[in-house]
C-alpha cells in the first residue's frame, strides 16, 4: 500500500522550488533581473558615494555648500581644527545614516540577493549547502538597526534645519539676508520630505510605536501612530529608492552648483 493513489501523488519537488547549485529553479520567468537591476543600483550609488563624500574633498576641495546649501552627505557639518586638510568632513558623519540604510530590513533582503546570491530569487539555488541565517555572526549584528533608528530621526532634524537656513540668501554686494526660494531649497526639502518617509516606514519604528502590543485599541493615539507609520511602511520600498536618489540628486546639485556648472534658479 503506497497510501494517495499515482494520479495524486505529490511530486518530490514541486515545480518552483530551489534546486541545487547555484542559479539552479524550476522557475520560467525572468527572474534574474530584479536582483541585477537592484546590484547595479546599489553599486552605482555606492561608488558615486565614495567618491563625492570621501574623495572629492581632498582632490577638488570645498564643494559640499553653495549660497546657504549644504549636501546632505556633510550634513551636520563637522570640522574640528586638528583635521587635516585632506580630511573629508563626512567621514566623521555617514557612518550613521550609512548603517540605518545598510541595516534596513528592506535592504538587507534586497542586497542578500544581488550581492550574496542568498538566495539569488525565491525558489532559486544558492551557492551554499548551509544556512546560519541572522542568528549568528556576522549577520547578528544586523539587529542592530534599532539604535541606527534613533541616529537616523536625530540626523533629519540636521536637515530640516539645513532646509530652513537654504530660505534665507545673502547679497554679496550688499551683505544683506533675506527669505526667498530658490530651485536647490526645493531640491533639499524634496530629500528631507523623502528621507522622512523612508524612516518614519522603518520597521523598529513600527513595532517601537505599536508593533509589541496585543492590543491597540485601549490607546487610541497610540493606534493612530501606529496606522500612520504603517502607511508608510507599505510603501518601504518605493521611498527607500526615492531616498537613495533624492540624497545622492541633492549632494550632486550642491555639487555642480558650488562649481559654476548649474545655475540656482531664484524663484523669488
Amino acid at each position: 500500500m503506497t497510501g494517495l493513489p499515482a494520479a495524486v501523488r505529490l511530486p518530490r519537488k514541486p515545480a518552483g522550488t530551489a534546486r541545487e547549485g547555484l542559479g539552479a529553479t524550476s522557475r520560467i520567468d525572468d527572474w534574474a533581473t530584479e536582483p541585477g537591476i537592484v546590484g547595479i543600483g546599489f553599486t552605482a550609488f555606492i561608488l558615486y558615494s565614495l567618491f563625492s563624500a570621501l574623495l572629492w574633498y581632498p582632490l577638488f576641495g570645498v564643494a559640499y555648500e553653495v549660497d546657504g546649501y549644504l549636501s546632505p552627505f556633510f550634513s551636520p557639518l563637522v570640522k574640528p581644527d586638528f583635521m587635516p586638510d585632506w580630511f573629508s568632513p563626512a567621514i566623521l558623519i555617514l557612518w550613521a545614516p550609512g548603517g540605518f540604510r545598510v541595516t534596513c530590513y528592506y535592504y538587507r533582503g534586497a542586497y542578500y540577493k544581488a550581492f550574496w546570491a542568498d538566495p539569488p530569487s525565491c525558489a532559486v539555488g544558492e551557492p551554499r549547502k548551509g544556512y546560519l541565517g541572522e542568528a549568528s555572526f556576522p549577520l547578528i549584528l544586523q539587529n542592530v538597526h534599532r539604535y541606527f533608528l534613533y541616529l537616523a530621526l536625530f540626523f533629519l532634524v540636521f536637515l530640516v534645519h539645513d532646509v530652513w537656513k537654504a530660505l534665507w540668501f545673502t547679497d554679496p554686494a550688499t551683505g544683506q539676508t533675506s527669505f526667498g526660494l530658490g530651485v536647490g531649497t526645493l531640491v533639499l526639502a524634496a530629500n528631507v520630505a523623502l528621507l522622512g518617509s523612508y524612516t518614519f516606514g522603518c520597521h523598529s519604528l513600527r513595532h517601537l510605536i505599536g508593533g509589541y502590543r496585543d492590543r491597540l485599541s485601549g490607546s487610541p493615539v497610540r493606534l493612530k501612530a501606529y496606522k500612520c507609520v504603517g502607511c508608510f511602511n507599505r510603501r518601504h520600498m518605493m521611498f527607500a529608492w526615492m531616498s537613495l536618489f533624492s540624497v545622492g540628486f541633492s549632494d550632486l546639485y550642491v555639487r555642480l552648483c558650488s562649481m559654476g556648472i548649474w545655475t540656482d534658479w531664484r524663484i523669488f
